[in-house]
């Protein structure tokens, strides 16, 4: 018998921000899973900014998302019919077959994954997962980063950048700066997770306040919004200043090409190293991140919130909500409750 899915499909490129119109939400039959397969019912899935370039058709280190077909990314859900040895009913796992309510997936295509007692499972999309890694591999793989370091991360506020400013602190940075684009997301990072600084972008030019809140400068920057950003960080380097490039969201819905810093030049003087990365390229990581990330959180060390949207049929508005600033911490689209 086949099996009934809800799934959310790409039917126009978005020109600028995404509109509802771009997509539809569908049910579709799937056959019932071939030996080595297993059904999976969601119970989180994932929204992330790098979503928006595989709804283009420009080439980039990802795919594009063809029009009409089922979009993907990352999913927590509970096996609820398996043909596999490995993968039995009722366990938990991840897998990249996102935007739908079940999925039908080979399980060599799923991790399994144990709970962390008291803790969602949605961890394992932000904290424990993608972003999570991201932010390991950035901040002391790519960037380099040492004790004593000062940082600065644009777009503190989000899944990636909360972790970069955390991650910092504990393993002991000078100082620690965050940008985020409202008051309230200000006060958390510097309340709630320990930042020494932090400001509202759209409180001045981004150069006046990086530096009135790094005076001294600083040694490593992890950039998640580019531009003017990137601009400011180059301007407030010390010398041999590393910074990780992870993304740049202020310019993902833009029509035309955004200007570049117009201050390249201090990159020779300064003796600095910008590096963009695609977390990809670091799973070798994943095992000593685990380890430290799991024993931070199990002793409250490490703070991990979430803007959940509950129910499938929200998953395109909180993408959208997420492209213009509307989250704090990670956005996943919560379909069922944790078992158990």
């Amino acid at each position: 018998m086949a099996i009934q899915t809800r799934e959310w499909q790409l039917i126009r490129r978005p020109q600028g921000e995404p509109v509802p119109e771009d997509f539809r939400l569908v049910t579709m039959e799937r056959a019932d899973p071939a030996p080595g397969e297993v059904v999976v019912r969601t119970i989180a899935m994932s929204v992330d900014p790098y979503m928006r370039g595989r709804m283009s058709a420009t080439k980039s280190y990802a795919p594009s998302w063809e029009l009409g077909e089922t979009m993907q990314g990352g999913t927590v859900g509970q096996v609820v019919a398996s043909r596999s040895d490995d993968v039995p009913e009722g366990a938990l796992v991840l897998h990249g077959l996102g935007w739908r309510d079940v999925a039908v997936v080979p399980a060599a295509h799923v991790s399994v994954v144990d709970p962390l007692p008291e803790l969602p499972l949605s961890l394992y999309l932000g904290v424990l997962g993608m972003p999570g890694l991201t932010a390991w591999a950035g901040l002391f793989r790519l960037a380099s980063f040492r004790e004593g370091d000062a940082v600065f991360v644009s777009g503190a506020a989000g899944a990636v950048g909360s972790l970069v400013g955390q991650f910092a602190r504990l393993r002991g940075a000078s100082r620690v700066v965050g940008s985020a684009g409202t008051p309230e997301k200000v006060r958390w990072l510097r309340d709630e997770l320990g930042f020494d600084a932090a400001f509202d972008y759209h409180d001045g030019a981004v150069d006046d306040l990086l530096g009135a809140a790094a005076p001294d400068g600083i040694d490593v920057f992890f950039d998640n919004v580019g531009g003017e950003h990137l601009e400011a960080a180059i301007g407030a380097f010390r010398t041999y200043g590393r910074a990780a490039l992870c993304g740049s969201i202020s310019g993902y819905n833009a029509t035309t090409a955004p200007p570049g810093p117009r201050n390249l030049g201090q990159i020779v003087g300064k003796r600095l190293t910008l590096r963009g990365f695609i977390v990809g390229d670091h799973a070798d990581l994943r095992p000593e991140f685990v380890t430290a990330v799991s024993g931070w959180l199990r002793d409250g060390s490490v703070v991990a919130r979430e803007t959940v949207v509950e129910g499938l049929d929200s998953a395109v508005e909180a993408f959208r909500s997420l492209l213009s600033g509307g989250n704090t911490g990670k956005m996943v689209v919560r379909l069922t409750r944790d078992p158990g």
